[in-house]
């Protein structure tokens, strides 16, 4: 199913695609603190109310 070059393929585009992703995010992470002030804070509080919409939802369309 999987020959040797698949699986080298394989391994070398994961370990590049990983150093790049890491490269990139310390690259990125000055420009980030700086313009993206309580970015987290926003995403949790705006998982938390589409969480608590599915409850509401739940709780209203009951038969």
């Amino acid at each position: 199913m999987f020959t040797t070059g698949r699986i080298i393929f394989a391994s070398i585009f994961v370990v590049v695609f990983v150093t790049l992703m890491i490269f990139s995010y310390k690259k990125d992470s000055k420009n980030n603190q700086k313009h993206y002030q309580n970015g987290a804070l926003y995403v949790a509080i705006g998982i938390l109310v589409v969480i608590g919409l599915l409850f509401l939802s739940k709780f209203l369309i009951r038969d």
